[in-house]
């Protein structure tokens, strides 16, 4: 599940609301060990998530980059052509 965060740090244009959002609920995922929640347990999931989210934008707001921001496009253009080289997803044929 987690391999679904992605670095937020560091990107031009910055990373967006949504984007904070989708790392925090993958994060509490993996803790929880679950992807849907009972109905008991959803208010405490979903306030896990609002608050991991709100404490995320925080780090990012925080944090100081010491390089120039890396280019969204390029970066998964990158990761793209990594995924292809490691044969692990001999469907794909190109790169779009």
């Amino acid at each position: 599940m987690c391999r679904n965060i992605h670095t937020l740090h560091n990107f031009e244009p910055a990373a967006t609301s949504d984007e904070v959002l989708a790392a925090a609920l993958q994060y509490v995922r993996k803790i929880a060990g679950t992807t849907k929640p009972s109905k008991a347990n959803q208010p405490a999931f979903d306030q896990a998530v609002h608050d991991i989210a709100h404490i995320t934008q925080h780090l990012l707001d925080g944090l100081v980059a010491t390089t120039p921001p890396k280019n969204r496009e390029e970066e998964a253009t990158k990761a793209k052509a990594r995924a292809l080289r490691s044969g692990r997803y001999p469907a794909m044929q190109q790169i779009p």
